[in-house]
C-alpha cells in the first residue's frame, strides 16, 4: 500500500485543501510543522505568530478526531529543524513515504524552494493547485493575455458573470456594476458600530502566547490582550455577526475612519478567509443572499463582495503573473527609508499615529488605513517601496505576499508603472479630514498650505508631483493637478519645495 505524505502550511487550513483531496485515512500521514523560517523570514507581528501557530493546532486536533494520521512539529520540539524543507526531511527519513503531496504555497519564496524537493529528496512529489480561489491560474492569464491594461474592474465584471454572484440574468443586479460612489461617508463618532466578536484563548493558545512570548520577544506589536479566533466555528462566529450586525452599513462607511474605532463596520474576517477557516465562493455567496432577502443594501454587498470576488482574486492573478521580482519594482526610483515611527508610532501626525498604533495593537487596520495613510505618506515621501512591502507583510496578521504584494507595490506605491492602478493613490491632508476625525486633534494644521504648522500631507503632495512629473504628467488622471501646480507662483513652488525638504530631513 502507498503511503502519502501531505504537507499543510500554516495559511492552507482548509478540510477541503488541494492537498488533502484524495487522502487515504490508514495510510497517509498529515504534516504541519511550526516552523522558525516561516515565523521570521520577515519579523512578522507577534500577534499573527500566535494566530497561525494556534490555528494550526487546532486544525490538526481536529484532523486527529476525524481519523486522520497527523504528524505535528511544534516550535519548541528539541528535534525541531527549523524549517518547513527540513521537517519534510525529517519525516521522510523517519517514515516510509512514496509520495509528497502538497497544495501551492502562496509566496515565490516558498514555490522556487519546494520544486527542488523531488531532485533533493529522491521521492516523488505532487504540487496541486490552489482551489480555494475562484479564480485559476489558467482562467487569469487567459484574461490578461492581450490587454494592455490589466484593471481590476474589467476582471471583477467577468468574475460577476463567471459565478453569476450578483447577477439578475445577464445584467448587474440594480442596473450597476460598481456602488463605489455611495461608499463615501464619513462616520460620525455617535454611530452605533458592532465590535468583531472576541474569543478567549484556550489552554493549548495560552501555551501558544507563551511560546510567542519567549522566542519572539524582539518582534514587532502587543501580544496581549489575544482575542482572535483560532477554529473553524470561531471564523463561522466571527462572519455570521459581520453578515447580520455591520453588512447593512458597511457600504456606506467603509472608507471612514475614526481615531477610537478601529473596526468600525468592517467584517475583520480577512486573517481567518487567508489561513482557510472560511471560504471565499460560501463567504460571497452568503452576503448575496443578505440582499437577495432585503436584510442589506445592495451598495453594502456588492462593496463586499468586490472585495473578495474581484480585488483579491485580482491580486492573487497579479502575483503569480508577474514572477518573483515584481516586488522589486521602482517605476518612481524611490530611495527613502523607511521612518523608524512606522515601527514605534511616535510621530505628531495624528492620522499616522492613529493608524499606526492600531497595527502595533491589533496586528490589522482596514484597508483606507492602509492605502491612504500609511501607503499615502510612504508615496509621497518617497519610501523605498521593497521597504515599504516588507513593512506591511511583516506587521498586520491577513498579509501573505501574494495579496500584500500587488497592494503595496503596485496600488499603493505605483512602483509597478500603472500595471495595477490607474494612477497614483497620493492625496493631500483634505482627504484624511473629509474622510475621517484625526485632524481635529492634530497638532498640525490641515488648512494650512505652508510653514512648519501646515499638514505635512499638503506640501508633500504637491512636492510629490513635482519630482515625479516626467513619469506623471502624461498621465490623464493626474494632468489636472499638474495644471493646478503650473498655475502656482514660482514663490509659491518655492515655499512647498522648502517645506517638504525641511520635513523630509526631518526622519
Amino acid at each position: 500500500m502507498s503511503q502519502a505524505l501531505r504537507l499543510i502550511l500554516g495559511d492552507q487550513l482548509s478540510p477541503r485543501i488541494a492537498a488533502l483531496r484524495d487522502v487515504d485515512r490508514s495510510s497517509d500521514t498529515i504534516l504541519l510543522a511550526e516552523v522558525n523560517a516561516e515565523a521570521t523570514y520577515v519579523r512578522h507581528h507577534k500577534k499573527k505568530i500566535a494566530f497561525v501557530f494556534a490555528a494550526m493546532r487546532a486544525f490538526a486536533a481536529r484532523l486527529e478526531t476525524d481519523g486522520f494520521r497527523v504528524r505535528y512539529v511544534k516550535l519548541d520540539d528539541p528535534q525541531n529543524s527549523g524549517s518547513l524543507r527540513g521537517e519534510v526531511e525529517r519525516a521522510l527519513r523517519e517514515g516510509d513515504f512514496d509520495e509528497i503531496v502538497i497544495t501551492e504555497p502562496g509566496e515565490h519564496r516558498l514555490a522556487i524552494d519546494m520544486a527542488e524537493w523531488e531532485a533533493a529528496f529522491g521521492v516523488p512529489l505532487e504540487i496541486r493547485e490552489d482551489s480555494r480561489f475562484i479564480c485559476s491560474h489558467a482562467a487569469f492569464r487567459s484574461w490578461a493575455q492581450g490587454r494592455k491594461q490589466l484593471r481590476m474592474e474589467f476582471f471583477y465584471r467577468e468574475m460577476r458573470q463567471a459565478t453569476s454572484l450578483l447577477m439578475d440574468e445577464r445584467e448587474p443586479a440594480g442596473g450597476r456594476w460598481n456602488f463605489d460612489a455611495e461608499n463615501r461617508k464619513p462616520a460620525k463618532p455617535d454611530l452605533f458600530m458592532p465590535r468583531p466578536p472576541r474569543f478567549e484563548p484556550d489552554n493549548e493558545t495560552e501555551a501558544v502566547l507563551t511560546l510567542v512570548a519567549d522566542r519572539f520577544s524582539e518582534h514587532f506589536g502587543d501580544l496581549t490582550p489575544f482575542w482572535f479566533g483560532v477554529t473553524h466555528d470561531h471564523a463561522e462566529i466571527a462572519l455570521q455577526h459581520f453578515l447580520s450586525a455591520a453588512l447593512p452599513r458597511f457600504g456606506d462607511y467603509q472608507d471612514a475612519m475614526l481615531t477610537d474605532e478601529p473596526f468600525l463596520y468592517h467584517s475583520v474576517i480577512s486573517m481567518y478567509l487567508n489561513v482557510g477557516l472560511l471560504d471565499a465562493r460560501d463567504i460571497c455567496r452568503r452576503a448575496e443572499e443578505e440582499y437577495r432577502q432585503g436584510r442589506a443594501p445592495l451598495n453594502a454587498v456588492e462593496g463586499f463582495i468586490r472585495q473578495i470576488l474581484g480585488w483579491r482574486e485580482y491580486v492573487r492573478g497579479i502575483y503569480w503573473l508577474r514572477g518573483p521580482h515584481y516586488v522589486e519594482s521602482n517605476a518612481l526610483q524611490a530611495k527613502r527609508a523607511l521612518p523608524w515611527f512606522y515601527w514605534s508610532a511616535e510621530t505628531d501626525m495624528a492620522c499616522m499615529k492613529a493608524a499606526l498604533q492600531q497595527t502595533k495593537s491589533e496586528a490589522y487596520t482596514h484597508h483606507i488605513q492602509r492605502l491612504m495613510v500609511t501607503g499615502n505618506f510612504a508615496l509621497l515621501a518617497g519610501i523605498d517601496p521593497y521597504q515599504v512591502h516588507e513593512w506591511y507583510l511583516a506587521v498586520y496578521a491577513d498579509a501573505y505576499e501574494w495579496v500584500e504584494a500587488p497592494n503595496t507595490i503596485g496600488m499603493s506605491q505605483f512602483a509597478d508603472d500603472g500595471l495595477l492602478a490607474s494612477k497614483p493613490y497620493a492625496a493631500s491632508g483634505a482627504y484624511i479630514n473629509r474622510m475621517s476625525d484625526h485632524c481635529k486633534g492634530c497638532i498640525y494644521d490641515v488648512k494650512a498650505k505652508q510653514g512648519a504648522r501646515a499638514c505635512p500631507f499638503n506640501y508633500l503632495y504637491w512636492d510629490f508631483l513635482v519630482r515625479n512629473r516626467a513619469k506623471l504628467s502624461n498621465n490623464p488622471r493626474v494632468a489636472p493637478m499638474y495644471r493646478t501646480l503650473d498655475g502656482m507662483s514660482d514663490e509659491r513652488r518655492a515655499e512647498i519645495s522648502q517645506d517638504a525638504t525641511t520635513f523630509l530631513e526631518t526622519l
